[in-house]
């Protein structure tokens, strides 16, 4: 249901009623109403869209660069900042934190270690010999032991007190982080990039409609309250 739009039809059936009926107080009511409910709907409606000879109209469009300039920096400074980064890296609340690197691990194709193997083999001065007894292909039933051992000892090695400890240090590091906080930036900017004025104002006015709706209600309502004080101290 549309709020703005049941709040300007009730204004508008009052104001009809009262002029009809012949009921001032009901008419003024109405108009006072009205006045309210579509001053209110038009200053929502001037966020979003350009309106002919009221300057300030359109101002989300308008200021599209100076928005996306601003959301850059909030999420910057409030949520990529060094201190903030600083907080989120591992062992900063005095609890050691392991770094749980198995699934990292697990993720990597470790293939092309082998095959820098075997290359590293045919360059060398046993490839002569190998070749005798059918070259490189001779080793391809390795890699899959190859790479399962590798990937072993770098577990192994990943959970060991002195790289996690290493680890934790170039997290920790000041000079780590704010290296890596311009890369962030660099993202952040990306996404926004990708964002267009239409699009934008899209996603704003869809969430802010159905919030200030009840602006233009209130608006109707305490239009509706003025007038009929209007009329009563009018009357007396």
């Amino acid at each position: 249901m549309n709020k703005s739009l049941v709040t300007n039809l009730l204004a508008l059936l009052a104001m009809a009623a009262g002029w009809l009926a012949a009921l001032p107080w009901l008419w003024t009511m109405g108009l006072f109403a009205f006045s309210g409910a579509i001053t209110n709907w038009l200053a929502v409606h001037m966020l979003f869209e350009k309106v002919p000879l009221l300057y300030g109209s359109g101002v989300i469009p308008a200021r599209f660069t100076e928005l996306k300039q601003a959301l850059h920096r909030l999420v910057m400074e409030q949520f990529f900042s060094v201190d903030n980064l600083q907080r989120l890296a591992p062992g900063n609340d005095n609890t050691p934190t392991k770094l749980q690197l198995g699934p990292v691990l697990e993720s990597i194709d470790l293939s092309p270690a082998f095959h820098a193997l075997l290359e590293t083999v045919q360059k060398s001065s046993l490839g002569g010999m190998l070749a005798m007894f059918g070259g490189a292909q001779m080793l391809l039933p390795l890699q899959q032991p190859f790479t399962d051992n590798l990937r072993a000892s770098l577990l192994e090695m990943a959970d060991s007190d002195a790289v996690q400890q290493q680890l934790q240090q170039q997290l920790t590091s000041a000079d780590n982080l704010t290296q890596l906080q311009p890369k962030i930036a660099a993202i952040v900017q990306a996404r926004l990039d990708e964002l267009t004025p239409e699009l934008v104002k899209s996603l704003i006015q869809d969430l802010i409609q159905q919030h200030l709706g009840w602006l233009v209600v209130w608006g109707g309502v305490f239009g509706a309250a003025i007038g009929l004080f209007s009329y009563a101290v009018g009357a007396s």
